[in-house]
């Protein structure tokens, strides 16, 4: 008997697909829902490890946010995740991973007071924004220009309310915003739009500026 074509399979598939995600969405919840602490989502660069100034900037972030009563939710893996993850945990605080399933580069790490892993990216996403009133964006390569663009782009288009995102440190991200603002002189976006990212350099700026909003 002849094998069904690979695109017959795939289909055949995603009916049960649809049920592991929403048992992701389902555990997302429970959890994230229970935290009785106001969740502050961090994104970064998995490829910066222990000594690189991201990474320190990371833990006194982690740490600040912990300190002052927020919780921080990051992707739970290496690097400035892990930094961020770390402060918090080290301060007492509550520290969340959204650990992804990768054939490489991710690997949780070990400071997460509540730690899920999930295997679509867009649950994840989901999660990272259900519960947060904040962002901030610390240095990162295409994961976390992808995270700042959604954030963006949902606050843009008032699909969630307008919670403030900061990008650390400035030098970082300046080119970026030099970018947006050329697009913005091509029409592209509008003026306003400029303002829903804003740029800083310590951690207790992010701090100062959450408790004025939260």
């Amino acid at each position: 008997m002849p094998k069904k074509p690979l695109i017959d399979q795939l289909h055949h598939e995603d009916s049960w697909r649809l049920f592991r995600i929403l048992a992701e969405f389902v555990e997302g919840f429970e959890v994230l829902a229970e935290i009785d602490v106001p969740l502050v989502s961090v994104f970064g660069s998995a490829r910066f490890s222990e000594g690189h100034p991201a990474y320190a900037l990371g833990y006194r972030l982690g740490k600040a946010l912990a300190q002052a009563g927020f919780g921080v939710v990051t992707g739970g893996g290496p690097g400035v995740m892990e930094a961020v993850n770390r402060g918090a945990y080290e301060a007492g605080g509550v520290s969340v991973g959204l650990n992804i399933e990768l054939p490489h580069e991710q690997k949780p790490n070990p400071y997460q007071t509540h730690a899920l892993t999930l295997r679509y990216f867009f649950v994840r996403k989901v999660l990272f924004v259900r519960y947060a009133v904040g962002f901030v964006f610390l240095p990162g390569g295409f994961g976390t220009l992808d995270e700042l663009s959604e954030v963006l782009v949902l606050i843009q288009t008032e699909k969630v309310h307008p919670f403030p995102v900061f990008a650390l440190d400035r030098g970082y991200w300046e080119g970026l915003l030099s970018w947006m603002a050329f697009l913005k002189a091509q029409g592209a976006i509008d003026p306003e739009d400029l303002r829903l990212l804003t740029l800083l350099d310590t951690p207790e700026e992010v701090v100062a500026a959450l408790k004025g909003v939260s």
